[in-house]
């Protein structure tokens, strides 16, 4: 998707932004021109919310694609379609759909001048698919029975069913073996020092703080014109917003409401990013109230998404009733709910639920009462959730929004809800299977709420192995239309995401985004070609 200019206007940045800009150093303070600075053609400089845990593709970093560090097998072009990468080209799938060949370019090194071989890529996913590699989303891999190695520049995967988006998943950055092996992979050096084929060298890393990056001179596919990069890392919104304002970034990622006040400034160019990134409340089956499917229900019922829609991102973004937005071809017509809270209050009288003197309504000696968490300085989150607790205290059901940082909310993700995002516009597979497999119940980040749910767990299972693209559709259909009537998540809004930057460069697009968005995706997933505008 291309990039296009933000039309709408709202309200100026908020008071006292000026005051936390004071407490938080600039991203070229201490750089000694390591990391360049605002206001150099051939220097970008980022805001972005959020840093990763580990820079190894071992554990999981860029396995979306776009690493500006790695290369996968393959890579994703602006319209979304698979396109070789390290691989020469696209595989040779074959007939039963349970072998996938690929064969490798033979002119690539890596960032330290050892060459690139099939070798790298066994060990890259052997290692990860190993019981000890501490990789959150091996799940993703489960389809794969083993990977060889036939000669140096030929890789052969073999799958243990016929997993029909498998080419998606090898967008997934190849490390270097060399340099990652022999070392404990969950804590060793090659997690903050790493080496890649990829257009960028890292140069720094302060955690909290930034990454700096340096374009590799030489890339195999040339070197960026754009030579120095740094990814500043400032959790807060409003702080990203007057960093920006101020000079003191290039560009940043802002919600909505924050970018569309950059509106007409001169130099600098808004840009709008069609995603699969939802914002979502978890509500886990253990609880006492959200565990029960007629608060669930109800909730569903009771929340008006349209409204959230045109006033929390002033109309950039649609209304979500499950992963999978209502633009996709995926999506299951029919399921979405309506803005009803007198359906929802009727629900919760007829299942039991009465209301109290002060509204709130009560069962068995249960309040209907849960904390809702949302990580601090997401405003973006912070006001989800504070619409939400207002729609559902209008059919008698109180929620007290309380604010912390993820370590904090992790904590509680058994038994408090949680202003949940995530997204992914590729296979259905990627996103629903994480979210709603009992399986993964309690397993880290996938599944949050424990959902479980025997018909859901069936259909994904049917749709994560046929490779009968119909027998797919109707199995996610099914998913999706089990889901509706017994929701393990108040899914609210798909949100556009936004961001705002210098004017000075040409080749500047977006693509259709997953919610990961910062150092992999944004306007620079491509940075590596862009040009500088004369």
């Amino acid at each position: 998707m291309t990039a296009r200019t933000v039309r709408t206007a709202v309200a100026a940045l908020a008071a006292g932004s000026l005051l936390a800009l004071a407490a938080c150093s600039t991203p070229s303070e201490g750089d000694n021109g390591d990391g360049g600075a605002p206001g150099g053609a051939d220097s970008l400089v980022v805001g972005i919310a959020n840093e990763p845990d580990t820079l190894s593709p071992l554990l999981g970093y860029g396995k979306d694609g776009n690493s500006k560090i790695f290369d996968g097998l393959l890579r994703r072009d602006a319209g979304m379609n698979l396109q070789p990468a390290l691989a020469a080209t696209l595989p040779e799938i074959s007939d039963d759909g349970l072998t996938y060949t690929y064969p490798l370019r033979e002119d690539i090194t890596f960032s330290d001048g050892e060459p690139f071989t099939a070798e790298d890529v066994v060990f890259t996913y052997e290692t990860i698919l190993d019981d000890t590699t501490l990789n959150p989303n091996k799940d993703e891999l489960d389809a794969v029975e083993s990977v060889e190695a036939p000669d140096e520049h030929t890789v052969v995967f073999t799958l243990g069913y016929p997993y029909a988006p498998f080419a998606e998943r090898t967008v997934l950055p190849i490390a270097a073996a060399h340099a990652a092996a022999g070392q404990d992979i969950n804590t060793g050096p090659y997690n903050t020092d790493p080496v890649g084929t990829g257009p960028y060298l890292l140069t720094g890393w302060t955690r909290g703080e930034r990454l700096t990056f340096e374009a590799n001179p030489d890339y195999w596919g040339g070197a960026p014109d754009i030579t120095r990069l740094t990814m500043a890392v400032i959790p807060d919104d409003d702080v990203r917003a007057t960093r920006l304002r101020t000079g003191d970034l290039d560009a940043a990622v802002l919600p909505p409401n924050l970018a569309a006040t950059f509106d007409g400034e001169p130099g600098l160019t808004t840009l709008q990013a069609e995603s699969a990134d939802f914002r979502a409340v978890t509500l886990p089956t253990g609880h006492p109230v959200t565990g029960d499917r007629d608060i669930r229900r109800a909730l569903d019922l009771a929340a008006n998404r349209e409204l959230m829609v045109d006033s929390i991102l002033t109309g950039a973004g649609h209304a979500a009733y499950g992963p999978v937005p209502t633009a996709s071809d995926w999506f299951a017509r029919g399921t979405e709910r309506p803005y009803d809270p007198e359906a929802a209050a009727r629900l919760l009288e007829e299942a039991g639920w009465e209301a109290g003197g002060d509204g709130i309504r009560a069962k068995d000696g249960q309040r209907a009462a849960f904390t809702l968490w949302y990580p601090a300085g997401d405003r973006l989150r912070q006001e989800h959730a504070l619409a939400y607790a207002s729609d559902a205290r209008e059919v008698g059901v109180d929620i007290t929004v309380e604010s912390g940082s993820w370590e904090v909310i992790e904590g509680r993700l058994a038994t408090d809800a949680v202003l949940s995002g995530g997204g992914d516009p590729a296979d259905p597979d990627f996103e629903l299977y994480g979210l709603l497999a009992s399986s993964l119940a309690g397993d880290g980040w996938n599944n949050m709420g424990h959902y479980d749910n025997p018909a859901v767990d069936a259909q994904l299972d049917l749709g994560r192995r046929s490779a009968d693209p119909a027998e797919r559709s109707a199995a996610y259909d099914a998913v999706q239309r089990e889901f509706a009537a017994d929701p393990g998540y108040t899914f609210l809004t798909h949100i556009d995401h936004m961001y705002v930057m210098r004017d000075a460069w040409e080749n500047v697009t977006t693509q259709v985004e997953p919610h990961d968005h910062g150092l992999g995706h944004g306007p620079w997933w491509n940075v590596e070609e862009w040009t500088i505008r004369p």
